[in-house]
């Protein structure tokens, strides 16, 4: 079978904006840069010019250029960017106040709204006005409890134009789980819902503010939006309507130095409470845009769409595409309500041109036989975007077979902690079955073996090696840098430890196969968890996986759980083709020693398997903060697994 899905046409790579800037850093340095191998080596060699060369053909709006690029281009931890300058985030997002639609906004109940980008300055500029008028400045933290609405982008932008941190936490998030995140950075407001909908259930969570506004002595304001449109908002909190009653119509977009804190990002806390990640105001735009315009070739009035929560930093990274005048599409509560693929069918009607999800919706579709190529033509669709675990081969096939053949489906790795991503897309490539089409521009990453030393072709430890903008500036209330420090650089001193597997291929792509500690190591061969993932996909008595490493003495034997289709049992015949397939698929060290039947497997709130919260339960520890996860209640079925079976 051909590996190679997808090839961007020979008339279509001149057109977009990578090869365009292929020829311009040619010509400005009389370079003869030829491929993108070539021209992603150029930028992580010259990490000063390659970033200075960002600051200009992103059109990053600001009052005071700066004096130098990097202070320290040799040093990871410590480096401050683009000294001297001062810009503001909002005003980057806020440059366009035409007629142009700059939000379309949907939900499960199938409620439109479209609010032009006019419509969008006006209603940040009264946000803005009445966050002053409650006492908000500079530096104060600006705490959100809000589903995946228009409102939720116009207090973000209002909040990030008069330099307050943004924080923001999903609406299905338990009241410790929220605590945990918020107690920590102490906001001055709290900005939230009613409620929200989802799978047409509605869930009031009034009593969980109510809570959570008097645990946490800092906030002196609570504002609410009346999602539930039941027009029940108590007396103790002001009215989103009432807020924006103001006159104001113009917005002072504070002038705030590169490393200003822009937004604080929590860690999954599924391994203990989450870390405060702060976000830089330069860092995130430069990176962001970066990503946008060169991988995913934003253009205006492109239509982009990503599946998230507001608590998911591909929230994040979807909202800053307001800043290349495109339109951003949010959707609300559950995409497979009221059937498997009204979602699909919303898109098909917008007309959208990229479709952001995670490989979890992707896999779910396929199981289910849902055909998006029955459902529409897609005809201005050109990407379809994938994240939050690795996508396999079969979900590759799927969507070439029964989705779209002529579109470029780019799987993209980073994280919450970089705000962004080490892996991406990019439109001058071809789509290899499996792979990660590159590299990112400006980041060096690489694949260290258990010497720390690179290897193409090797199963390592994703490691970055160069400074970037859009690394944290710090974490909240961690003195002298510690609790960073433990998280990235533990391990290789000077060089940045992310915490996934990687293989680096030189000519065609990249795998990531799942977190590094989560790896499974029986025998001290390293196994990717992904790749068993992947070698059962096509067991179709198999609906869910988790798979993880229980340590025996001192050694690690594989154990694999299963969530069986309704109906089916796991008996001895099933486990020989479990264990047959994933010998025959991966290798004999492949195999599970142990293969177990529960009725549900963990995930995050944002989609994510959780590996690490099952491998603390087999070994007696007890994993904290269970309200990140969706379905904190089957981690019983993982309890007290023996030793020997």
């Amino acid at each position: 079978m051909n590996n190679i899905l997808w090839k961007p046409s020979k008339e279509s790579i001149p057109h977009t904006n990578i090869f365009q800037l292929k020829n311009y850093i040619n010509k400005r340095y009389n370079l003869d840069i030829s491929d993108y191998s070539q021209l992603h080596e150029w930028s992580i060699q010259n990490i000063d010019l390659f970033w200075g060369i960002m600051w200009e053909n992103l059109d990053i709006i600001h009052s005071r250029k700066y004096s130098s690029i990097i202070d320290n281009k040799n040093i990871m931890l410590g480096s401050n960017w683009f000294i001297d300058s001062k810009l503001n985030f909002s005003e980057n997002l806020l440059s366009n106040r035409s007629d142009d639609i700059a939000i379309e906004f949907y939900n499960e109940k199938n409620i439109h709204r479209k609010l032009s980008y006019k419509r969008l300055y006006s209603q940040v500029a009264k946000a803005s006005y009445s966050l002053k008028k409650t006492g908000i400045k500079k530096g104060d933290r600006v705490a959100a409890i809000m589903p995946n609405i228009p409102e939720t982008v116009v207090c973000m932008l209002a909040a990030s134009s008069m330099g307050a941190i943004w924080s923001s936490c999903s609406p299905d998030f338990g009241v410790e789980g929220i605590l945990d995140r918020f107690k920590q950075i102490k906001p001055k407001i709290l900005i939230s819902v009613n409620g929200y909908t989802f799978k047409n259930r509605t869930f009031d969570i009034t009593h969980k503010i109510i809570q959570i506004s008097k645990c946490i002595t800092s906030i002196k304001n609570t504002v609410m939006f009346d999602y539930l449109d039941n027009g029940i908002i108590n007396d103790d909190y002001l009215d989103w309507n009432e807020f924006l009653l103001n006159n104001s119509k113009t917005i002072n977009f504070v002038q705030l130095p590169f490393n200003h804190p822009l937004y604080i990002m929590y860690s999954s806390g599924t391994t203990g409470k989450p870390k405060s990640i702060v976000h830089s105001a330069g860092g995130t735009l430069l990176q962001h845009k970066k990503e946008l315009k060169y991988h995913v070739d934003l253009k205006k009035n492109d239509k982009i769409f990503y599946y998230t929560t507001c608590g998911w930093m591909m929230w994040n990274w979807l909202v800053t595409s307001l800043s290349f005048n495109s339109t951003i599409v949010l959707y609300e509560g559950s995409p497979f309500f009221p059937k498997v693929d009204s979602l699909l069918k919303v898109m098909n009607e917008l007309n959208i041109n990229i479709f952001g999800t995670s490989a979890k919706y992707i896999s779910y579709i396929n199981s289910k036989n849902i055909k998006p190529q029955n459902i529409g033509e897609f005809s201005n669709l050109r990407l379809i975007l994938s994240t939050g675990s690795p996508l396999s081969n079969k979900s590759f096939d799927y969507i070439y077979r029964d989705w779209k053949k002529n579109v470029q489906l780019s799987s993209i790795s980073g994280g919450t902690d970089i705000i962004s991503c080490f892996a991406l897309g990019n439109p001058m490539l071809p789509v290899i079955r499996g792979k990660l089409q590159c590299l990112g521009l400006g980041m060096s990453v690489k694949s260290y073996d258990t010497n720390g030393n690179h290897r193409f072709d090797y199963k390592g430890e994703l490691v970055c090696d160069r400074p970037f903008p859009s690394m944290p500036i710090y974490f909240w209330n961690d003195n002298e840098n510690k609790k960073y420090i433990d998280a990235y650089f533990q391990e290789y001193r000077n060089v940045w430890r992310h915490g996934d597997f990687i293989l680096i291929n030189k000519n065609e792509g990249i795998e990531i196969f799942g977190r590094s500690d989560a790896t499974l190591n029986p025998g001290g061969i390293r196994i990717g968890t992904a790749e068993i993932y992947q070698s059962i996909n096509s067991i179709l008595y198999i609906e869910d996986s988790v798979v993880v490493g229980q340590k025996i003495e001192d050694d690690e034997r594989i154990v694999l759980f299963v969530k069986l289709v309704k109906g089916e049992i796991l008996n001895c015949k099933k486990k020989e083709e479990i264990t047959s397939t994933i010998k025959n698929k991966c290798s004999p060290k492949h195999i599970p020693s142990i293969i177990i039947s529960v009725k549900d497997i963990p995930y995050t709130l944002n989609g994510k398997k959780v590996e690490i919260a099952v491998k603390s339960i087999i070994h007696g520890i007890n994993p904290k903060n269970k309200s990140s996860l969706s379905n904190p209640e089957c981690l019983e079925y993982f309890k007290n697994i023996p030793e020997l079976s």
